[in-house]
């Protein structure tokens, strides 16, 4: 690692000067590499997650072609040095700002969307001309065997390098100083790799999680509704970041909302008896996940809750997606992130104690509100916090390339996705030149009389109102 950390460093001064031709030329080799191996993946999933090839290309390829794409269609823009107005004090001058790589950089990548979380971040790194060292999660080792092969074909590691193994290799590689860190993965981790990437000084981006809230008001389509949110809980067997974790459904509605979103699980997977048998639904991870997962329903069960689903097959992996009525606030699946496909549905009657109770926790990485009524929607963007959110869907604000992805507080910390993600993967660098030095040295000493009221007069102009 730390041989391969070196090597970067001549390339990482050489790739400062880079074009964006150039850039765009790795981007490619780096997408023929990944499509060359299409079919592999496919099989890999399907070893690591029993996923479906329609979900992998959907949800793993599809980010990834789509932040290539969108790359190389605007990089010549983006790279394009930023001109800076100045206010009147700084007549004489022409000022711009300058993007600049960051150098080498590290990208930490989880486990529930292994492909798109790691290629996505590189594609925007290398975008803004950095180097990149890879760590991909070690839950996910057929998946990471084919990344790997596909970096090792794309670049020599003196360009980009990827390191498999368990949090051993992630903490080396934090000992290394690099110039910025990528994270994705738990509140809990993000905080360890910040405390690393400040014994460097190193920027960087976290991408967290949290209890993302969802919230269906009287005034919503509930078959809309329901549909939306079956299908952006349960698509990789409820283990996506930005998936709604519970929903707030008004007393009016909820239990139109509940068998509206049991009709959508039997359109969406079949019948419950043979959903367990449908290729797809994807499994959990691996088996301590699964009973995490076993023991929140269990807790829930155990404390009141009335249960849609709930069939768990620990030597498959296999947790139903479940719905939960009835969930006692103090239930551990209300106190912790849920990661699978565990559903609770609460009732609610007034909309200002459901906002609240969002602000009450820390601030989620999403937020998704469901209403007709455009006034309800506008208070809750309003009046809550989150990294992102969707009016009348969920988990579709991630795949939008114009917009940032991102936390806040809690659930992180910068944004990632097209410019976005080259701004975070680059330094702005204010550059000034100075071309009638004339009038800058009037600030100069001597202070006489006469420059003193030119000052002054120039603090007096700057404090009248605007126009």
């Amino acid at each position: 690692m730390e041989a391969t950390f070196e090597s970067q460093r001549a390339t990482a001064l050489r790739w400062r000067e880079s074009t964006a031709g150039e850039r765009i030329v790795r981007i490619r080799r780096l997408r023929e590499a990944m499509l060359a191996r299409r079919e592999a993946f496919h099989e890999a999933f399907r070893r690591d997650f029993a996923k479906p090839p329609a979900e992998v290309e959907g949800t793993e390829l599809l980010p990834v072609m789509d932040e290539m794409r969108h790359a190389i269609a605007h990089l010549r823009g983006w790279m394009r040095p930023q001109r800076a107005r100045g206010a009147v004090t700084m007549l004489g001058t022409a000022a711009w700002i300058q993007f600049q790589p960051r150098g080498r950089v590290l990208v930490i990548a989880p486990w529930n969307y292994p492909l798109s979380l790691s290629f996505g971040p590189l594609v925007t790194a290398l975008a803004a001309g950095n180097t990149v060292i890879l760590k991909p999660s070690e839950m996910a080792p057929a998946v990471s065997a084919v990344m790997k092969q596909v970096v090792g074909e794309a670049f020599p590691a003196s360009e980009v390098a990827l390191f498999e193994g368990g949090p051993e290799v992630s903490q080396r590689l934090l000992e290394l100083p690099f110039d910025h860190i990528f994270f994705t993965g738990s509140t809990r981790v993000g905080r360890i790799v910040m405390a690393a990437a400040a014994r460097h000084l190193a920027s960087v981006t976290l991408e967290l999680g949290g209890k993302t809230p969802t919230i269906v008001t009287r005034h919503a389509d509930l078959r809309r509704a329901a549909e939306a949110i079956v299908w952006g809980k349960f698509m990789n067997a409820g283990q996506t970041c930005v998936a709604p974790d519970y929903v707030y459904a008004h007393q009016a509605v909820k239990d139109a909302f509940m068998a509206e979103c049991r009709a959508a699980l039997d359109r969406l997977y079949g019948a419950e008896a043979q959903r367990k048998a449908n290729a797809d639904l994807a499994r959990i991870i691996n088996e301590p996940h699964a009973r995490r997962l076993a023991a929140l329903l269990d807790d829930a069960r155990a404390r009141g809750a009335a249960v849609t689903g709930g069939e768990v097959d620990l030597a498959q992996r296999y947790v139903a997606p479940t719905l939960l009525d009835g969930v006692a606030p103090e239930a551990h699946v209300m106190q912790e992130e849920i990661f699978g496909p565990l559903l609770p549905v609460l009732a609610f009657s007034s909309l200002d104690a459901v906002i609240g109770e969002i602000n009450a926790r820390p601030k989620p990485l999403a937020l998704y509100v469901f209403s007709e009524s455009r006034d309800e929607a506008r208070q809750v963007l309003a009046r809550t916090s989150s990294g992102g959110a969707c009016v009348n869907h969920c988990v579709l604000q991630f795949a939008h390339g114009g917009l940032p992805f991102g936390g806040v507080n809690e659930s992180g910390l910068g944004n990632a996705h097209g410019f976005f993600g080259f701004r975070a993967f680059s330094h702005e660098r204010a550059v000034l030149r100075s071309t009638w030095p004339a009038l800058s040295k009037l600030f100069f000493p001597p202070f006489t009389a006469r420059r003193y009221r030119i000052i002054r007069g120039v603090v007096d102009f700057l404090k009248l109102p605007m126009p």
